[in-house]
């Protein structure tokens, strides 16, 4: 999808699409006309209309199915998370408001912020892209509570699987953290070499295998998953990537096409592999980047959130996220971050990265963005998972 503007009713899009159709179902009876020898007696009209009425049932069975899992389960994912208040709330849904009180951390303060998200560090002036907080339409987030949520975390594992938008939005996670605890210095990083991480060098993409290393997930309290910023064609295709499933290439499966058969891998493992009793899993949408140009290469960064939402959001890669969701029939929670992200023009790095050679209008300075995503898990947590986490 390239560049383009929304406006803030696309928040429905992954929670609660408008009309679910019945498949179409030829009734086989029309049909078998052509070559029956049609016998006469009350015999041959009985058997018609029951084969009538089987099929007519095949059809409202497929109807039935398709909204309890369909546009139920859509329903489902807005109705996870609550306000401040604990009323049921879309918390996707909002804008962003000036608050003195944020930024929640200073991420010189930090020694798990990257000096190359640290946009201060790096030579930006401004602080107002600091100051603003997601406000859903219908309600607050619950104020976020560091001390709170490192109790109710104790002994537990939270693993952030995806690409560069995960590695940021752990680092957020943990800064945030870190305003609870009393010595910093018993915080550490471990960080462990990959066994198998000499085969995500080779220029194939299986979209129907779960790297090994995915066993390591099994086992956490929860897990926070993500994708879609290397599904282009100018980091796939265009350097020599090629898509293979049951052991064969599929030279000819489109991006969209090949993303949605990754991500039907990725449900069938946690159906699966993942304790479910036990863990929480989360999916985040794409976020949106601000690039502009006819190259897609100028980033400008503006002072303030713009008024309306903006970006190349790739929700082509929300819908086939929300249909694989939707199809699953174990409990999944989407954060449907896009909508927010879009009005964040102010708060990408731009040309305060490390080095500054680098210009990015994709990733976000933190403190940030990656915060509210954040706040969001602690709502949800906090309205469902306790109970869970405290068993």
């Amino acid at each position: 999808m390239v560049s383009g503007s929304f406006n803030r009713s696309t928040s429905a899009r992954l929670t609660a699409r408008g009309g679910v159709g019945s498949p179409r179902v030829s009734t086989p009876l029309a049909a078998h006309r052509n070559w029956w020898a049609a016998p006469s007696g009350p015999s041959f009209e009985r058997i018609a209309l029951a084969f009538f009425l089987a099929s007519v049932a095949l059809v409202l069975s497929c109807g039935l199915y398709l909204y309890v899992f369909r546009y139920l389960g859509r329903g489902r994912v807005v109705a996870e998370f609550a306000g401040e208040n604990l009323e049921p709330c879309n918390v996707f849904a909002g804008s962003w408001v000036p608050d003195d009180r944020y930024p929640l951390y200073n991420s010189s303060e930090c020694p798990f912020a990257e000096r190359g998200f640290n946009c201060l560090a790096n030579g930006r002036k401004d602080t107002e892209y600091l100051k603003w907080r997601w406000k859903p339409q219908g309600c607050d987030l619950p104020w976020f509570s560091a001390r709170d949520l490192l109790e109710w975390l104790r002994g537990k594992r939270v693993v952030f699987v995806g690409d560069s938008m995960s590695r940021t939005q752990w680092e957020s996670f943990i800064c945030m953290l870190m305003t609870g605890v009393d010595d910093p210095k018993t915080v550490y990083e471990q960080i462990s070499a990959l066994r198998h991480g000499r085969r995500r060098v080779r220029a194939i993409l299986k979209l129907d295998k779960l790297d090994d290393i995915s066993k390591k997930w099994e086992n956490a309290d929860v897990l926070i998953f993500n994708s879609g910023h290397w599904w282009t064609a100018s980091k796939l295709f265009d350097m020599g990537c090629y898509f293979e499933a049951g052991g064969e290439l599929k030279l000819g499966t489109s991006i969209n096409a090949a993303f949605k058969m990754a991500l039907e891998t990725w449900a069938t493992w946690v159906k699966e592999r993942v304790n479910l009793s036990r863990t929480h899993v989360f999916f985040r949408t794409y976020e949106p980047s601000h690039w502009s140009g006819l190259n897609q290469k100028v980033c400008e960064v503006t002072e303030q959130p713009t008024a309306e939402a903006k970006g190349n959001d790739r929700r082509e890669f929300g819908d086939i996220l929300a249909d694989v969701v939707a199809n699953m029939s174990v409990p999944v929670t989407i954060l449907n971050v896009t909508l927010m992200g879009a009005f964040r023009s102010d708060a990408h790095i731009g040309i305060w990265s490390h080095p500054t050679t680098i210009l990015d209008c994709s990733h976000w300075c933190l403190p940030g963005v990656p915060d509210a995503w954040n706040e969001l898990v602690f709502s949800h947590l906090l309205t469902n998972g306790w109970r869970r986490l405290a068993g």
